[in-house]
């Protein structure tokens, strides 16, 4: 079985540990704020310590930067066994979600969650959605009891008072006697970090690609090719779901349009056998998001961007594929001359696991492409890495 290239290294499992933070809306009028100078001068150096402080966990082991590391284009550096990575381990060392951490990297560009006019549910946050803002998105890790494990929202709250860096702090940006209040301390909280995941850290739109655009580099011919395809509607159709800003290459671009689809991915029977499912669990996506619920959304994930895609694996919402070819192959399966054979198995594809809503028609819409296509895409993926991360390419 092949390892992940970039992120089986040693360098790699040398990163730091970590997760996410907590939810609550700021009240109507705002609180008085200190005219004091707080040593985390900017709301964006205390989302910064926030982001990667182990102390906001149950057992004072885990952070945001556990599963979204700085160096790893902020996903998970971890090697565990048979799944590879495929899910997070809790802060407790022994619990296992579901779904693969994603990159943290130009997740502030995604829409507020929403249903549109036609009844599609677009944007949020989550595989599923179900956090509307990237604030929202940070109150979920602390709480949750396979990741950093906190009783509640008032224990977490309890932990920041323990910090005279925030005390002095929090008061500073958000209000006197803003810590003595669960609901704004966390919502607070949350506002920080979420400033700090807005800021350039994160997306710096630095990659070849972006240079390419603005003349500053010029892609090889494979690299070319593969963003032909990419963009082609009748060959790789890739902008059909990947592309945010419209046809055609532009500037400050994702790589996902944000809505969701049941693309047909199998069940990742490792992580179920590690994580202690019951029998018969089936991860329904969308479905399960109480602002999309119901039987038409059963199976459907959103589509995840593509800045950093190449070091970022294993691929898919529960990391079953742990190349990216393997990735482009499933998507050319129902092609008419499509594989039909997974490469990292050898036996044909896994059933979906969700057989309801599959996307078959745009699926079929995918043409299969030859060897040297898939390989030209996927350098042309790779051109989409950050410049602090292109170490990491194979």
């Amino acid at each position: 079985m092949r390892r992940r290239p970039p992120r089986a290294t040693a360098r790699i499992a040398a990163a730091l540990a970590g997760l996410t933070l907590a939810t609550g809306l700021f009240p109507a009028a705002p609180l008085a704020q200190s005219t004091a100078q707080p040593s985390l001068g900017t709301l964006e150096k205390l989302g910064r310590a926030l982001f990667g402080d182990r102390n906001l966990s149950a057992n004072r082991r885990q952070s945001c930067v556990s599963c979204h590391s700085p160096d790893l284009a902020f996903t998970d550096p971890k090697e565990l066994g048979k799944i590879e990575g495929a899910v997070s381990v809790g802060a407790d060392g022994r619990s296992f979600g579901d779904r693969n951490s994603p990159s943290a990297s130009y997740a502030s560009f995604a829409p507020e969650f929403r249903i549109s006019e036609g009844g599609e549910p677009v944007g949020g946050f989550f595989w599923d959605g179900r956090a509307r803002t990237l604030e929202e998105q940070a109150g979920g890790p602390p709480l949750n009891p396979v990741e950093m494990g906190m009783p509640d929202k008032q224990s977490v709250v309890a932990r920041l008072k323990e910090n005279p860096r925030y005390v002095e702090a929090f008061p500073a940006f958000f209000g006197t006697g803003v810590l003595d209040d669960t609901e704004q301390a966390y919502a607070a909280m949350t506002k920080a970090i979420a400033v700090y995941e807005r800021a350039s850290d994160f997306a710096p739109f630095d990659s070849k690609y972006d240079r390419s655009l603005r003349g500053e580099a010029m892609l090889t011919g494979a690299e070319a090719m593969g963003r032909d395809l990419f963009f082609s509607p009748g060959r790789g159709n890739c902008g059909a779901c990947h592309l945010s800003n419209g046809p055609g290459a532009a500037e400050k671009e994702v790589f996902s349009g944000f809505k969701y689809y049941n693309i047909g991915t199998p069940a990742n029977r490792n992580v179920r056998a590690l994580n202690g499912s019951k029998p018969g669990f089936v991860d329904v996506g969308l479905a399960a998001n109480p602002a999309a619920s119901g039987a038409g959304h059963d199976g459907k994930f959103r589509v995840p961007g593509l800045r950093n895609v190449a070091i970022t694996g294993p691929y898919m919402h529960n990391g079953i594929f742990k190349e990216l070819r393997t990735v482009l192959l499933f998507h050319q399966r129902l092609s008419l001359d499509g594989p039909r054979i997974n490469p990292e198995t050898g036996q044909p594809w896994d059933a979906p696991e969700v057989h309801a809503n599959l996307a078959a028609g745009n699926l079929k819409a995918v043409p299969a492409l030859s060897e040297s296509e898939n390989a030209a895409l996927i350098a042309f993926l790779k051109t989409l890495t950050d410049k602090r991360h292109e170490r990491l390419l194979d």
